[in-house]
C-alpha cells in the first residue's frame, strides 16, 4: 500500500480514537468484548521465542512492575501509529527459511529483512524505549485464514487489545481483526505464555 494511503488510514483511525477519548473514562471492564479473554495458568512458549529467550534472556524476564492497561492518550495512540508504520516500511519481509535456513528463528531485523516475529520484536522493544511499559505489549501467536501461523503486536490499552501487524497498515482492536487468537506473552512474565479464548473462530471461518 502506497505510503499516503496509509497516513491517510492512520488519519482516520486517529479520529476514530480521538472520538472515544471524547467519552469519559472510567475503571478499565475487562470483561468488555475489546479485550481478549486468556487462561490463568501458563501454556507452552513457541519454539521460536524460547530459543531467543535463551539468548537474551534479559529480555525474557518477570516484569518488576505489572500495568493492566496502558492509558491511551493522543500522545501515545500517535507513538503507536508512528512507530507500527516505520517498521512496516522500513523491513522487509522474507520468511526465516529464505534469511536463516531454517524453519524458526526469532529475532530482531538488523539487516532490514525479516518475517512476522522480527516485525513484532523491533516494534515491542521500539515502544519499550519509548516509555510504554513490557506488561502491555505482548507477543501473540495466531492462525490465518488459510490455517498458517502469524505473529503480531498485542498492545493492551484501556480501549481493548490493539493489534499491531506488519500485514495491516492500520492498528486494529483485536476482534476486528481476520484471525484465530491462539496464545501471548504472560503480562506478568515476559518469557511465559498463557492461552487465549477467541470465541470469533466460527465467524472467521464462515468469512
Amino acid at each position: 500500500m502506497a505510503i499516503k494511503n496509509m497516513r491517510l488510514m492512520a488519519a482516520g483511525m486517529a479520529a476514530a480514537v480521538l472520538a472515544m477519548w471524547a467519552q469519559p473514562s472510567a475503571a478499565v471492564d475487562f470483561t468488555n468484548a475489546a479485550f481478549v479473554r486468556v487462561a490463568s495458568t501458563n501454556t507452552s512458549i513457541p519454539v521460536g521465542h524460547l530459543d531467543f529467550s535463551r539468548s537474551r534472556p534479559a529480555e525474557c524476564q518477570a516484569n518488576s512492575v505489572v500495568e493492566d492497561a496502558a492509558t491511551l492518550t493522543e500522545g501515545n495512540w500517535q507513538q503507536l501509529v508512528s512507530i507500527n508504520a516505520h517498521y512496516n516500511q522500513t523491513i522487509i519481509p522474507v520468511t526465516d527459511q529464505e534469511l536463516y535456513q531454517v524453519e524458526e528463528f526469532w529475532t530482531y531485523p538488523t539487516n532490514g529483512y525479516g518475517d512476522c516475529e522480527d516485525f513484532v520484536l523491533a516494534k515491542r522493544r521500539a515502544l519499550i524505549e519509548a516509555g510504554w511499559s513490557p506488561s502491555t505489549l505482548l507477543i501473540a501467536v495466531v492462525r490465518q485464514r488459510d490455517g498458517s501461523g502469524h505473529a503480531v503486536l498485542m498492545v493492551r490499552t484501556d480501549r481493548g487489545d490493539l493489534v499491531l501487524d506488519n500485514q495491516e497498515s492500520a492498528i486494529l482492536v483485536w476482534n476486528e481483526t481476520p484471525y484465530q487468537y491462539l496464545k501471548r506473552q504472560s503480562q506478568a512474565h515476559a518469557g511465559q505464555w498463557v492461552d487465549m479464548f477467541d470465541d470469533r473462530t466460527t465467524v472467521i471461518a464462515a468469512r
